[in-house]
């Protein structure tokens, strides 16, 4: 599973690469979306976008974390998703089901990462292009 999130804003964003991230729901800034990394169309559409995003490994204990911290119910955003419900969804969704089958919204709402982020270059010294396992770090700051 692959988490996605996206850090540049709406302005000075190419027509193409914007409907890219539409596709994706990575409509505002500081969204999270989780993908399969099988899947051989969402990877292009990460590929292309690559440049707005930042990408990576996502591990369990962090899908779990995420899901309780940012995690909405279809229809009521103001229900919370408990500890046991997280843990079960977590590994349904590992195990290749969508969010949106389990009752949760395909996406998060992130708070900008606390301490700051570099600079939106890429990686090695900002926080844009793939981050591998260290995306789990950048999550953890954003709940």
């Amino acid at each position: 599973m692959i988490a996605v999130i996206r850090i540049a804003g709406l302005v000075k964003v190419r027509g193409t690469v914007n409907d890219t991230l539409d596709r994706m729901r990575l409509r505002r800034k500081f969204t999270c979306v989780l993908i399969d990394e099988n899947s051989a169309d969402m990877m292009g559409m990460v590929i292309k976008t690559r440049d707005c995003i930042a990408y990576g490994k996502v591990s369990e204990e962090v899908i779990e974390k995420l899901l309780k911290a940012r995690g909405e119910k279809i229809g009521d955003s103001k229900a919370k998703i408990s500890d046991a419900e997280a843990k079960k969804i977590a590994k349904e969704v590992l195990a290749g089901k969508k969010l949106e089958d389990l009752g949760v919204k395909p996406f998060f709402r992130l708070h900008p990462a606390r301490g700051g982020i570099d600079s939106k270059k890429y990686y090695p010294k900002g926080v844009l292009g793939s981050h591998g396992d260290k995306i789990n770090e950048l999550i953890e700051r954003m709940l």
